[in-house]
């Protein structure tokens, strides 16, 4: 699944919600929350895969390996969660894979390459721990630097609740 940096243009004013795919609970939550707004405002989801960045290698050949094994992780995960956005949308979402630090890949995408994301949806943790690094980053340090608002979606809603608020 290639990176869609030249994707289709969506219409003057269409809705592009866009959602973080990463491997927490809370993401099936944001999800549905993005897609049944997308289909209530006729938009369209964006997902967003961000892998990490190399960690220290001793050898290129190895770090190169390991790089392309986790955009494959990546690319296979993106195919199950955008089957999910086709079936509750009707459409195919948007993909963006990047690699390097979650909070400055999701502020260039937003800020810099796309200009049709117009919410940015993002799932909140329910344990003690907190909301999840990315939610207390974009709400606390980061706050006012994006240029689209952020919906939390609370990861304890379930289908039947999220269903009612869109």
């Amino acid at each position: 699944m290639a990176d869609k940096a030249a994707k289709e243009k969506t219409d003057e004013g269409t809705r592009t919600f866009l959602c973080v795919v990463d491997e927490s609970e809370e993401l099936a939550q944001a999800l549905r929350f993005a897609c049944r707004r997308a289909v209530h405002s006729n938009g369209r989801v964006a997902l967003l895969y961000v892998v990490g960045p190399a960690e220290f290698q001793h050898w290129a050949a190895v770090g190169d390996l390991m790089r392309e094994e986790r955009r494959e992780e990546a690319e296979e995960m993106l195919q199950v969660v955008a089957s999910v956005v086709q079936k509750q949308t009707g459409h195919t979402p948007v993909i963006y894979i990047r690699e390097g630090k979650i909070t400055e890949e999701l502020i260039t995408l937003i800020d810099d390459e796309d200009n049709d994301i117009s919410v940015l949806v993002l799932g909140a943790a329910t344990g003690p721990e907190g909301p999840g690094p990315l939610v207390s980053d974009l709400v606390g340090k980061m706050a006012g630097r994006l240029r689209v608002p952020i919906t939390i979606v609370p990861g304890s809603l379930t289908d039947e609740q999220i269903d009612a608020i869109t």
